[in-house]
C-alpha cells in the first residue's frame, strides 16, 4: 500500500489475496458501495462472474485517483482486460461545504483517522448538500472487453474496492477528489484563527467584545468551578467473568491484577493533581523492568502473578518479598539501599561518623562495625545503612536475612530504634 501522506492525486494498492470464505465488505460503508453496484447492474450473471473473479484473486493492483479506479482483471483463461470504474468528483463548492461541516465537528475527522466512517458523518455531509457514498447509477463502467454496462471485470474491481474501503475510507474521499494529506491540510488551514486586522476579525469586534477588554475586565468572567471531590478509594475495574474462554496466552488473573493496579495509579495521580495528598512522594519514572516488577508486586498480587513477577525481576519469591518491603518504605531509593552495597568516600565517611558520634549520649552509643555503607551493631541483630542522600535506613536480621525495618531517617539513633522495634 502506498503512503497515504504522499502529496499525490493517486494511490496504488497491491493485489489482495483471494477472498474465499468471506464477504467482500464488512463495514457499512463498504456494503453501501456494493449496493450502488448491485442495484444498478442489469445483468446479474455479470455480478456473479465478478464475484468469482474477485474471490479467485484475479484483480491486479488497484489504482485510485480522483474520479476513477483502474485495475487489470484476468479471465479464467488468463486473458487480461483493463477495467475502470468512474465516480463523479465533488465540485469545489461541495468540498467547501464539506470542509466547513467537518471543521465544526472534530469527531468526524477523528473517526476518519481511525479508519472509520460513522453514519452521522455521511448524514451531516448530505445535510450540507454533499453525497459521499455513490447512489444508484453513480458507478460508471469502462472495460477493455467492450461491454456497454458493468461486466464481470468491472464488477470484480468494485468488489475488490469494497475490501479497500473497509481498510481505509479515505479511498472514497480520494475518489471524490481529495487525497488524505490534501484534505487534512485544508482542514488545518480552516481551523487556524484569522489574522488580527482581517475583515472577519473587525466584523466580530463590532458585534461582540474586544478580546483585550474582556481579559482586563476579569470580574465579568464566571469563576472557575470547584475542584471535584477526590474518591476515597480507587475505582473497581470491570469484571472479566464471562462464559468465553480466554485467548491463548492471556492470563485472566494477571489481567485483573493489572487493571486494579491501573485504577490504583490513576487514583494516586488524581490525588496528587488536586493537591489532596498527605505527604510528598518520589516520582516513580523511568523504572527498570526489575524495579517495575517490584512496584507491581507491592499491590498484593495472587500467588501465580507474584511468581511471574519474581521470575521477571530476576529474584526468588523470598527476595521479591524483601524488595517489596524496601519499596513500600522508600520506593526506588529504598530498593537501591537493599540491593547495593557501596564504598563510602572519605568525605561522606567523615560526615557519617560525626552523625553517629552525636546521635547518642556518652555511654549509650552502641558498638558498630562498618562495612561499606552498612553499620552493624556488634553482637546484635540490627543494622544501619547509609543512603546516597545521607538518610539512614533501619534493618533487622530475620530468618538469617537482613530485612528493611522502617522508613529512613536523618537521625541514625531514630533509625536504629526502628530497627530494634522500639518505635
Amino acid at each position: 500500500m502506498s503512503d497515504p501522506y504522499e502529496n499525490t492525486p493517486e494511490r496504488t494498492f497491491a493485489a489482495l489475496p483471494p477472498a474465499s470464505g468471506r464477504g467482500f465488505a464488512q463495514s457499512w460503508w463498504g456494503q453501501a458501495w456494493l449496493k450502488a453496484l448491485e442495484d444498478a447492474t442489469l445483468d446479474l450473471q455479470q455480478l456473479k462472474a465478478g464475484r468469482r473473479l474477485a474471490r479467485a484473486g484475479a484483480v491486479g493492483a488497484v489504482s485510485v485517483r480522483p474520479g476513477r479506479i483502474t485495475a487489470v482483471v484476468q479471465d479464467r483463461d488468463r486473458t487480461a482486460h483493463r477495467a475502470d470504474v468512474l465516480l463523479q468528483e465533488l465540485s469545489e463548492e461541495q468540498w467547501d461545504r464539506f470542509l466547513g461541516m467537518a471543521v465544526e465537528r472534530a469527531g468526524h475527522i477523528a473517526a476518519l483517522l481511525d479508519r472509520e466512517m460513522p453514519p452521522h458523518l455521511v448524514e451531516d455531509a448530505a445535510a450540507a448538500g454533499v453525497e459521499l457514498l455513490p447512489g444508484l447509477g453513480d458507478l460508471e463502467a469502462e472495460c477493455g472487453c467492450d461491454a456497454w454496462d458493468h461486466c464481470g471485470h468491472t464488477a470484480a474491481l468494485c468488489y475488490q474496492v469494497a475490501r479497500l474501503l473497509d481498510q481505509d475510507p479515505f479511498v472514497l474521499l480520494l475518489l471524490r477528489g481529495r487525497g488524505e494529506r490534501e484534505l487534512l491540510d485544508a482542514l488545518q488551514v480552516r481551523s487556524l484563527p484569522p489574522a488580527v486586522g482581517t475583515p472577519a476579525v473587525r466584523q466580530e469586534t463590532r458585534e461582540g467584545v474586544d478580546a483585550a477588554e474582556a481579559y482586563a475586565a476579569g470580574d465579568i468572567l464566571p469563576p472557575l468551578p470547584e475542584a471535584p471531590a477526590v474518591p476515597a478509594e480507587p475505582g473497581l475495574p470491570p469484571s472479566l467473568d464471562t462464559e468465553a474462554a480466554p485467548a491463548p496466552g492471556v492470563d485472566p488473573a494477571a489481567l485483573r491484577f493489572l487493571a486494579a493496579q491501573a485504577a490504583r495509579e490513576a487514583h494516586r495521580m488524581l490525588v496528587d493533581a488536586l493537591g489532596a495528598g498527605h505527604e510528598e512522594r518520589d516520582v516513580e519514572a523511568d523504572l527498570t523492568p526489575a524495579q517495575d516488577a517490584v512496584r507491581l508486586a507491592s499491590g498484593g498480587p495472587g500467588a501465580s502473578v507474584a511468581a511471574r513477577l519474581a521470575e521477571g525481576s530476576g529474584r526468588d519469591r523470598e527476595s521479591l518479598t524483601l524488595a517489596v518491603r524496601a519499596w513500600e518504605y522508600g520506593g526506588v531509593p529504598g530498593l537501591d539501599v537493599l540491593e547495593a552495597e557501596r564504598v563510602v568516600g572519605a568525605e561522606t565517611l567523615a560526615r557519617a561518623r560525626a552523625a553517629l558520634e552525636s546521635a547518642w549520649e556518652e555511654g549509650e552509643r552502641p558498638v558498630l562495625r562498618a562495612a561499606g555503607n552498612r553499620w552493624t551493631v556488634v553482637g546484635g541483630r540490627t543494622q544501619l545503612r547509609l543512603g546516597p542522600d545521607g538518610r539512614w535506613w533501619p534493618y533487622r536480621k530475620e530468618r538469617g536475612r537482613w530485612t528493611p525495618a522502617g522508613p529512613p531517617s536523618r537521625d541514625p539513633a531514630t533509625a536504629l530504634a526502628l530497627a530494634a522495634g522500639q518505635e
